[in-house]
């Protein structure tokens, strides 16, 4: 493949992503790591390793280097007091540059275990750290500095969802299109792979996975490096998403041994949306996706395991410790539990509807979908927030967006401040009365037929894009027979398990069927349905969790 630009940004941007320690913190620092020597030309850290810390810049200069088929480029030149290391170092995967003594140099090499303590007990430095990491990995992204590159159709549900599945991860990555990218057939000439077999991931240029499940692009990239599954972990949390984990930062942040399994990535539901404009403390809003790798970032900080593309099938209850049996055959075991497995959108009741999911009807608008749809007209079928939030985002993109409603307006069912949005863009057009009727095309999406309930009118329109947003059904079909359920499917906790409760205690506030077992976030019954509240639910619920294992 031919080398791509790199975007090094300002000054400014450079020296905010390689801070410079001075002699003090340098001093702070030396008994957390050892001293080492490195020669000339010497590679002190090798893209893919596991299993290194970070070194400091003691003497000498060390260069940063980004790998690929034509070799190395150079990213940054470490001086004294400057330092390696990414985000990965705190969540166990494999780093995704190569290091090299540009000279004879003097390194303090700090170890994962020495450095996670630092930044929990000393704020200054731990902030230093966090930052340079993160703006690191932005950069990293924004240049498509790893070892992965998806070659795939934009017309390809599948490509669409590794697409969403590596962005969603954070995954840096090189996204080569089969009917725009001239390199196409190069590349899978060289891995001897036809295009028909698209879409296709290359992990660590070496490896060519043909249409991999996301379970499978995880174990080829390392998503999960570095979590032992066999381990029984103080609370195995069940769900990614805000409450699963404000769940997994306030129980590491507290010394308990977080596990949580994540099927697809951090986030949930929330992670989807483009715009959070009513979370307190972002007044300016913030995106589902950012605020779901902050808290990722957050909780793997305190020493959480998330191990990602890990979806449960069934909860073993016979007593503790529990067992949460996994899809791929492996399992989990916990002496506690936390259910945070969300909901999902609802899927109309529209015969060919399968057929067009990821090619023309979407659950999720986030920018992989919104790049899709550009210039193009789309509809957003819902009255709640989540469609406001991707009606207007994708007005930014699309030639124009109809929001379809079944009710006569948007009053009673979304926020105020989207209703203004909506009413104020030129670019969308509120459709009340209206439902889908049934969506046309072949191999993809090209029409959509509309139906006004309140005149009886149909009309065929060429939309080649619909987002569904349509209320919400929970995870919950793993759970039957093991848990108490109310009649729409979402557990019952509290109160309302009183009977049949097999304990003299009685359940706390948000405990499950099953004493030790707790559900938080949109999965459990009559919680509401906002971030903020599923935030809160998941950080609350370790104190009871606590009191569980203290029995």
């Amino acid at each position: 493949m031919a080398a791509r630009e790199l975007i090094l940004g300002s000054p400014e941007q450079i020296k905010a992503r390689f801070p410079k320690l001075d002699a003090r913190q340098i001093a702070g620092l030396a008994g957390f790591g050892r001293q080492r020597n490195a020669q000339a030309r010497e590679v002190i850290l090798e893209r893919g390793d596991l299993h290194h810390g970070i070194f400091v810049v003691l003497s000498g200069r060390v260069e940063v280097l980004r790998v690929s088929a034509e070799g190395e480029t150079v990213l940054h030149v470490l001086d004294r007091g400057e330092f390696t290391g990414d985000v990965n170092l705190l969540s166990g995967r494999g780093t995704l540059v190569r290091a090299k003594a540009l000279e004879a140099s003097t390194l303090l090499e700090i170890d994962r275990a020495n450095l996670r303590q630092i930044m929990q007990t000393d704020t200054a430095l731990g902030q230093i750290f966090l930052n340079a990491f993160l703006l690191r990995r932005v950069f990293l992204i924004s240049n498509s500095v790893g070892d992965a590159v998806l070659i795939g159709s934009n017309h390809s549900s599948d490509t669409l969802r590794l697409r969403e599945f590596l962005s969603r991860n954070g995954q840096p990555h090189t996204y080569l299109d089969v009917e725009t990218d001239p390199e196409v057939q190069t590349v899978l000439d060289q891995f001897g792979v036809p295009l028909a077999d698209t879409p296709v991931l290359i992990c660590r240029g070496t490896v060519a996975l043909r249409n991999p499940s996301n379970s499978e692009v995880a174990a080829c990239l390392g998503l999960n490096a570095g979590i032992d599954q066999s381990d029984v972990s103080d609370v195995v949390v069940v769900g990614a998403g805000p409450s699963g984990l404000a769940a997994a930062v306030y129980g590491a942040s507290e010394g308990l041994r977080v596990l949580v399994l994540e099927r697809n990535a951090p986030g949930g539901q929330a992670g989807s949306s483009s715009r959070i404009e009513n979370y307190l403390g972002f007044p300016m809003g913030i995106s589902g996706q950012e605020l779901s790798n902050r808290a990722f970032v957050q909780a793997e900080k305190f020493g959480a395991h998330i191990a990602i593309a890990q979806s449960a099938k069934g909860l073993k209850t016979t007593h503790p410790p529990y067992t949460v049996e996994l899809d791929d055959g492996g399992s989990a075991r916990g002496r506690t539990v936390i259910i945070a497995a969300g909901s999902r959108y609802r899927r109309l009741d529209l015969p060919n509807l399968s057929q067009f999911e990821g090619v023309g009807v979407y659950y999720g608008a986030t920018h992989v979908e919104a790049t899709v749809c550009r210039d193009e007209e789309v509809a957003v079928v819902g009255g709640g927030n989540s469609a406001g939030q991707a009606a207007v985002f994708l007005a930014d993109t699309a030639k124009h967006v109809y929001l379809v409603v079944r009710g006569p307006c948007l009053a009673k069912t979304m926020s105020r401040y989207l209703i203004s949005r909506i009413e104020a863009s030129p670019r969308i057009t509120l459709m009340a009365w209206t439902r889908i009727e049934a969506l046309e095309g072949d191999t993809r999406l090209k029409r959509v037929r509309l139906h006004n309930t309140k005149t009886g009118v149909s009309e065929t329109r060429d939309i080649q894009h619909v987002f569904m947003m349509t209320g919400a059904d929970p995870n919950t079909e793993w759970l039957r027979g093991s848990l108490a359920l109310d009649a729409k499917g979402f557990i019952k906790t509290g109160a309302e398990v009183q009977d049949g409760w097999p304990l003299r205690r009685p359940p706390y506030l948000l405990e499950t069927s099953l004493p030790g077992v707790f559900a938080v976030g949109d999965i459990r019954a009559e919680s509401v349905k906002r971030v903020a509240s599923a935030v809160g639910e998941g950080s609350m619920v370790v104190q009871f969790v606590h009191k569980v294992l203290a029995e």
